[in-house]
């Protein structure tokens, strides 16, 4: 018969990799402060951190919550990069099922968001700031301009 793990309740690999992890920023990355400074460099004004509608504990990173954008900028060792992501050799199993929970979370917030009306944008980590700012600049005005249109009545 084989053994069954449950490892929900497994720990990571060790006190020094655990903490190691613990210290990650979470918020106000390198790749996060670049881009946001574009975007108010260029008149964009932005919430940041903005809970996710009727999901607890889960955040926007970058938010317009007037034209419904949201702006997530993703690790890419903690959220799946298909470039860049790496399986750690220790504890591989605990990691494995922690990465999908998170890459699964991922969607799921998307997919929440989407069926609430919100456009959501996802960059990796090591995509170009100024690319990434402008493709949210264009994003941001166009849904700016198609509710101003609706609420002129389309003139």
């Amino acid at each position: 018969m084989r053994e069954t793990r449950d490892v929900s309740k497994a720990k990571p690999s060790s006190p020094a990799i655990s903490a190691r992890m613990s210290r990650q920023a979470r918020r106000d990355t390198a790749p996060e402060l670049a881009v946001r400074r574009l975007l108010h460099a260029a008149g964009h004004r932005y919430s940041l951190n903005v809970r996710v509608p009727d999901m607890p504990r889960r955040t926007i990173d970058i938010a317009f919550p007037r034209a419904k954008v949201a702006v997530f900028l993703d690790g890419c060792f903690w959220h799946g990069c298909p470039e860049h992501a790496t399986q750690p050799k220790a504890n591989a199993e605990w990691w494995r099922t922690k990465l999908d929970r998170n890459i699964a979370r991922d969607l799921e917030t998307s997919e929440h968001l989407a069926e609430s009306g919100w456009i959501v944008l996802r960059f990796w980590e090591h995509e170009a700031p100024d690319r990434v700012a402008r493709r949210v600049a264009a994003t941001v005005e166009r849904q700016r301009r198609g509710r101003q249109q609706r609420s002129d009545g389309g003139k």
